[in-house]
């Protein structure tokens, strides 16, 4: 018996499944850990996922000194199934910081990763590298067109017709407002629609997470700022052209990033923190209905500290994968089987 359990033991460290204080033992998460134990940063936030290959996933967050410092760049790892690569730079600007990355897998095979640099948001300019390998080797950074972001948070989808819909924001004095931005050709030309907001609330909503619809429309959840202290949504009809007015359904948000995903099962799966105020717990929702009621299933985390701006992606096998900012000092991933809840 006790040998027995032994062997159980140690099978189980081998796969790197680890339990942290607080995080539910729901038989749902199969795989729990960080990201890396040891970086040349000591902080860390804004993490991004994405599939390279079937059980190949690569991550990225900005490190550095502290959020906002010059130093702060983009850093990658990849995760093989079994255990995450030591983490490397792929992107830096000079004299000001580096922020929110967001990785993308194309059809074509290109992985694309969006970032920005600048001395604050409202400073912001977007650049995007590029890389043909899955992440081995990245190309020259391009500089994205005046007034052009890119996806500000949360991965972009792309449409059949090979069209990336880009939830964007603006973080400016007395200004918060979500756009989409559409390119046709992987990141060369843009166009920008919106404004999308809350009427009456123009300082309210950021960080759009975008996803289809069963009958093809496409939806945005957003971040909300506390006044509205609710997830916002809006609708586009028209591929991402046109947008309704954003409007709040009953989930609350502490003015902390979301993220959400549209399963091969039609449900949508999203990862926020259940609270109106702070940013602990973090949690899972599904929803059956396509974003309009949700039904929270999991908590990931519910100790004191900021648990905070999840990713989260389904890969080939089916399992839900997220990734979140923990205490600021480093990057969490959890994989969740859908089927278990």
């Amino acid at each position: 018996m006790l040998i027995g359990l032994l062997i159980f033991l140690i099978s189980f460290m081998e796969a790197g499944v680890m339990y942290a204080q607080g995080q539910s033992d729901s038989p749902a998460i199969v795989q729990s850990g960080f990201v890396y134990d040891e970086a040349p940063f000591p902080s860390c936030h804004a993490s991004t996922l994405v599939e390279v290959s079937q059980g190949k996933i690569l991550a990225a967050w900005f490190g550095g000194t502290e959020e906002g410092e010059p130093d702060v760049g983009i850093w990658l790892s990849r995760y093989d199934g079994y255990s995450w690569e030591p983490v490397r730079q792929v992107a830096k600007a000079d004299g000001v910081p580096c922020w929110n990355p967001v990785l993308f897998q194309a059809e074509n095979g290109e992985t694309l990763l969006f970032y920005k640099a600048g001395r604050s948001p409202m400073e912001w300019s977007g650049l995007l590298i590029r890389s043909k390998d899955d992440g081995d080797t990245w190309s020259e950074p391009e500089l994205l067109p005046g007034g052009i972001l890119g996806p500000i948070k949360n991965k972009p989808i792309q449409l059949e017709d090979g069209t990336l819909v880009c939830g964007s924001s603006v973080e400016s004095w007395k200004l918060w407002t979500c756009w989409v931005e559409l390119t046709r050709d992987l990141g060369k030309t843009w166009s920008k629609h919106g404004p999308i907001q809350v009427p009456g609330q123009p300082f309210g909503i950021i960080q759009p997470t975008v996803f289809l619809t069963r009958d093809g429309k496409i939806r945005m959840l957003c971040r909300a700022r506390q006044i509205i202290g609710k997830i916002c949504l809006s609708e586009s009809k028209d591929g991402g052209n046109t947008w309704s007015d954003a409007r709040p359904i009953d989930v609350p948000n502490p003015n902390s990033g979301i993220d959400a995903v549209r399963m091969k099962d039609g449900r949508i799966a999203m990862v926020y923190n259940h609270t109106g105020t702070g940013r602990s717990p973090i949690n899972l929702g599904i929803s059956n209905d396509d974003g309009e009621t949700w039904k929270m299933v999991l908590t990931l985390e519910d100790q004191p500290g900021e648990y905070s701006y999840p990713a989260i992606i389904q890969t080939g096998d089916g399992l839900l994968h997220t990734t979140y900012t923990w205490k600021r000092e480093k990057i969490k991933h959890v994989a969740i089987d859908p089927n278990r809840f």
